[in-house]
């Protein structure tokens, strides 16, 4: 007998994967449809899980040796232009600026959709010594890519993330930031969104453009759909070149530096929401929930019992995010309002606890409940809270390990592409051919050549030639 919704207004997820993300996009109270077609204005609740995601990963951006700075927003043409691979790859996207009040503008500006050229135009009236290098800045702000078709928080006209960008006096400490960051991505999106990624190398075919290599974290949603959740590319001298960025080395000689850029949005909230909700809303990790615990008086009329609540949440301020409903909505509205909302843990207190001295803790993930001592409550709740956080994360890595398949012939993996959703590993040749004809017969994109490599035979899945390497391939977001 299947379990009975207690939100009625989502869609089930098994019935339509897109509308129920819709909904609990929508019910959960994360953004709001704008006027501004392809936008999306995030609600303080959606935004308050980006503030914490924010500063957990700007913490970590510091310890390892990270600046925040701010560039400007717009881009002139012939700025952007001085890259051709990179302005090629962003063209079709790109947002222009015309007109300043009732002029136009002698030249056009663009609203930047990264910050690559803006960063090369200052590095090079700053570094003029191998004593200037590295400079290591990161960047806080929003970007403009004119986006075809849209999705709250997956791909929006405007979005929010941060863009790292280094530069270095070597290639080898250039390629070295490029994998410490998508190493630092990882560790976030594991230790913090409790989401299971997988590490590699894009192919050529989908290398970020300037780029001469970009490495990615690619994680596998509830519907068996990948989601690129975070990229480090490493630049060679390319852009310094086409910027004319030069420094005098120890050897008092002049060359050319070395640049990175990495970066995350806040797609990764719609990692969170794809990777752990249900039919009953959100289920958000401990880590990044705005409210971790929600104290809900039972039989809040009877004496004691909302003076008890409001000492228990006092109580609990000193230890985690805790918020106290003391409306007039029912218990069981409030036990599915925060269970929409994701909260981790749920606490129940009435009057019968009071006289046992006793609370119910109820797991947002499980919905097990839990007869805690108030005597006990503020070491239970952190110990519950790192149970909840790390159950999250091994139930999305045992989904994910149920939805991986090995395919080694043509015919294997487009049967597999039909009817299994999830990953599909696989043996390559390398060759930018199989790659376009997986596309095109089983309607699935390489999602990245891992660093852990399995030898899963000796030939290509697509033309059967010798292989070169182990790849994931999927359909994606």
């Amino acid at each position: 007998m299947a379990k009975e919704k207690l939100v009625k207004e989502i869609t089930s997820m098994d019935e339509d994967f897109a509308q129920w993300y819709t909904d609990v996009v929508i019910k959960a109270e994360l953004t709001d449809y704008s006027s501004v077609r392809g936008c999306m204005i995030i609600r303080p609740y959606g935004y308050a899980i980006w503030e914490n995601i924010q500063r957990i990963m700007n913490d970590m951006f510091i310890k390892t040796g990270h600046e925040n700075v701010y560039m400007p927003m717009f881009i002139p043409e012939s700025l952007l232009e001085k890259e051709k691979d990179h302005v090629e790859g962003f063209a079709p996207e790109v947002a222009w600026v015309t007109h300043g009040g009732n002029e136009k503008l002698e030249e056009r500006l663009c609203v930047r959709p990264t910050s690559e050229t803006l960063f090369c135009d200052h590095y090079k009236n700053i570094i003029h010594s191998y004593r200037d290098l590295p400079k290591l800045y990161n960047q806080w702000c929003s970007v403009v890519r004119w986006e075809k078709t849209t999705r709250p928080f997956l791909r929006s006209r405007e979005f929010l993330w941060q863009e790292g960008h280094t530069i270095h006096a070597t290639a080898e400490e250039a390629e070295k930031e490029t994998i410490q960051m998508l190493n630092v991505y990882a560790d976030f999106a594991e230790n913090v969104l409790a989401m299971p990624v997988v590490k590699g190398v894009k192919t050529e075919k989908e290398r970020f453009a300037g780029a001469q290599d970009t490495y990615t974290i690619e994680a596998l949603m509830h519907d068996g759909k990948a989601l690129q959740s975070g990229t480090s590319h490493f630049f060679g001298d390319g852009f310094a070149r086409a910027f004319g960025i030069q420094f005098t080395d120890a050897d008092n000689e002049l060359k050319y530096p070395f640049q990175t850029s990495w970066g995350t949005t806040t797609r990764l909230i719609g990692a969170v929401i794809m990777t752990h909700g249900d039919n009953e809303g959100l289920v958000l990790p401990p880590m990044i929930a705005p409210i971790q615990v929600v104290v809900i008086p039972i039989a809040s009329h009877k004496a004691g019992v909302l003076e008890k609540s409001q000492e228990i949440t006092e109580k609990l301020q000193k230890i985690c995010r805790v918020k106290s409903d003391t409306t007039d909505r029912s218990p069981g509205w409030k036990f599915a309002e925060y269970e929409m909302k994701g909260v981790p843990l749920r606490l129940e207190i009435g009057p019968k606890d009071i006289e046992n001295n006793q609370c119910v803790l109820v797991r947002r993930d499980t919905r097990e409940k839990i007869f805690v001592s108030l005597d006990e409550l503020e070491t239970k709740v952190p110990e519950l809270l790192k149970t909840v956080q790390q159950a999250l994360y091994d139930r999305a890595l045992k989904r994910r390990s149920e939805m991986t398949y090995v395919a080694h012939d043509l015919d294997e993996i487009k049967e597999i592409a039909d009817t299994k959703p999830g990953f599909i590993k696989s043996m390559w040749c390398g060759s930018r051919e199989c790659e376009e004809k997986l596309k095109e017969v089983a309607g699935i994109s390489s999602r990245c050549v891992p660093f852990e490599q399995e030898n899963l035979g000796d030939k290509c899945v697509c033309c059967g030639k010798p292989a070169k390497k182990m790849i994931y391939w999927g359909k994606a977001y």
